[in-house]
């Protein structure tokens, strides 16, 4: 992607689990294309379910000190993580155009739109308020406080590649907690050159990472995080269908789910036949 003046810090072309730059243990790789062209953007290691348990333990064993940080502490990461997507919103809206298909002034818009999540999150990590509640006891008081539910699993869709990974990163971290992110199939560079920053921006290793994987292994990946006793909260935002089965691999551990769910396509008989056809 050198033609198109990106730089190759913002393409890393792997993984990212516990603060480095990984691939797959057997070298395997898929194709990332231009859906407009067709063109090969390059190739990202196909992660499995062994490499999302390694970076769920990886994510667990980063709480136990993540959480500790003052909500000042994270704030400060969050914003500078806003500010070097702003620094280099052309370079990530390029990124973004080409493996998504979307206008690249709707790519640089996205990239403005994520940064405003880190920088909303970086204002409300402070704002983690507790309640003090009216008691039936005269002796007794009854105090409510705030604390991060633990590493959340996070499931993102190929529409808007950077925009929902930031609103769901931005939220876990400023809360305290510590995440593994699965990317779409189609777009996972966008979310590579996202690690790069939050790199860049101070994220602690092990606190974000990032688990790139074919359409074939999605399902074996997404059933890692639902159904592992170490991840305490799945977000997802996708189709109904797979928010179904999403809801029933997380039952069996009981972990908190939260879920913005599509409507299913639906083609009329006329396009059907002309697909068919093509």
């Amino acid at each position: 992607m050198e033609k198109y003046g990106i730089p190759q810090s913002l393409l890393p072309g792997k993984a990212y689990i516990n603060g480095t730059w990984v691939s797959e243990k057997a070298g395997k790789t898929f194709k990332v294309l231009n859906p407009a062209t067709g063109e090969l953007l390059g190739e990202v290691p196909d992660l499995g379910a062994a490499e999302t348990e390694e970076a769920i333990g990886v994510a667990y064993k980063t709480f136990q000190t993540w959480k500790e940080t003052t909500a000042k502490e994270r704030a400060k990461i969050l914003r500078k993580w806003s500010e070097l997507l702003m620094a280099n919103q052309e370079h990530l809206a390029k990124i973004l155009t080409l493996e998504n298909g979307k206008p690249l002034t709707e790519g640089k818009g996205e990239i403005g739109f994520s940064a405003s999540f880190f920088d909303w999150y970086a204002e409300e990590a402070r704002r983690t308020y507790g309640d003090v509640v009216p008691t039936p006891a005269q002796n007794k008081r009854l105090v409510v406080i705030r604390q991060p539910v633990g590493v959340a699993g996070l499931i993102t869709p190929w529409n808007f590649p950077a925009g929902m990974i930031a609103r769901k990163v931005a939220a876990a971290l400023a809360a305290g907690c510590t995440t593994v992110l699965k990317p779409a199939e189609d777009t996972p560079l966008s979310a590579l050159a996202m690690a790069q920053l939050a790199e860049e921006a101070g994220v602690p290793a092990g606190v974000f990472n990032v688990i790139p994987c074919s359409r074939p292994n999605a399902a074996s990946v997404g059933k890692a995080l639902c159904e592992s006793p170490l991840v305490a909260k799945i977000s997802f935002t996708g189709s109904s269908a797979t928010g179904k089965l999403i809801l029933k691999q997380a039952a069996s551990t009981v972990k908190k789910v939260s879920m913005e769910l599509g409507a299913t396509l639906r083609l009329s008989s006329s396009t059907q036949q002309m697909l068919t056809l093509q």
